[in-house]
């Protein structure tokens, strides 16, 4: 099943200077993190901010030569991931209506994406394999209690079982 997302973010690592693409499933609070190259993550940040390069990117072209040939993009889909590497389609739509699955580099697919506001999908066996959950609002209480908790066993009190933490 194909489970809808949208891009969160276009964040840079700072250590390696890599770029990341942050994919939302909004319903299960589910990030899927995609790593791309420079030139793809600007092209999808520039489109999200709503500025234009000077010159045209490969997305801006590609999405000249679709608009060109009087088709669209209805969608686009990350498919699969193998070894470590994911795979992506992008759903045109002709003149004559009739759809073609072209495939792509998820960077370029989402870069296009983002041009045509189409929606993206993420195979759900991806999501259940490959995103990240952040702590929700409660996580983090339990975590400052847990905290505090383990600070007053670090300060010298017992349990009357010896040094054992809760969390341990």
């Amino acid at each position: 099943m194909m489970i809808p997302v949208v891009v969160e973010s276009v964040r840079m690592n700072l250590t390696n200077g890599q770029r990341v693409v942050i994919l939302k499933d909004d319903k299960l609070e589910r990030y899927l993190l995609i790593w791309v190259g420079l030139n793809e993550s600007t092209a999808i940040a520039l489109e999200l901010q709503n500025e234009k390069a000077p010159r045209p990117l490969t997305a801006d072209l590609l999405k000249s030569v679709i608009d060109e040939l009087g088709a669209n993009v209805a969608d686009i889909s990350i498919t699969d991931l193998a070894d470590d590497v994911f795979y992506a389609r992008i759903g045109i739509v002709n003149a004559q209506n009739e759809r073609l699955d072209l495939d792509s580099r998820p960077s370029d697919a989402i870069g296009l994406a983002v041009r045509y506001g189409a929606p993206i999908y993420v195979e759900e066996s991806i999501l259940d394999r490959a995103a990240i959950t952040l702590p929700t609002e409660q996580d983090e209480k339990l975590e400052v209690y847990r905290d505090f908790v383990n600070q007053l066993f670090e300060e010298g009190h017992t349990h009357g079982e010896g040094e054992r933490r809760p969390d341990a």
